[in-house]
């Protein structure tokens, strides 16, 4: 049984990634693209970390979030791995928008990672209801 800290923590997470896409979704809307981006990739790196509080795993970097993520939930069989493909397409989007000079996102690449990012948010939602109702077995982290 999961304690109350730790829904919360989670609670919070999914949260965060809700807001993130509402975030994203302004962004998009005028036409701030590369904005867009990074919203919707950080709601889904919110969404991974709000599965990743339920066994109390978090990392200090993005790729360590991505691999706990890959690790627990997608190997596992838990989560369907098209959801890590998002997952690390997003992340590469974001490397690329937020750091490559002269990188510009187009309308399409933005829509796309939103409408994206909001399937996982939404399927890491399902999946975080139903281990906290203990309708599915956590994975078993092994250390």
């Amino acid at each position: 049984m999961l304690d109350k800290t730790t829904i919360d923590l989670s609670n919070y997470r999914i949260e965060k990634a809700r807001d993130l896409l509402s975030q994203a979704e302004l962004l998009s809307d005028n036409q701030k693209y590369d904005g867009s981006l990074n919203r919707s990739y950080y709601a889904i790196f919110s969404a991974m970390r709000s599965l990743l509080a339920l066994i109390k795993l978090d990392s200090s970097t993005h790729a360590g979030v991505l691999s706990f993520f890959d690790r627990y939930f997608v190997k596992t069989g838990i989560i369907e791995k098209n959801f890590s493909k998002i997952a690390h397409s997003a992340f590469d989007s974001r490397q690329d928008s937020d750091y490559e000079d002269f990188y510009t996102p187009s309308e399409n690449d933005a829509v796309t990672q939103l409408e994206k990012a909001k399937a996982f948010v939404n399927e890491m939602s399902i999946k975080r209801e139903k281990f906290i109702n203990e309708e599915l077995d956590l994975p078993v982290i092994q250390k």
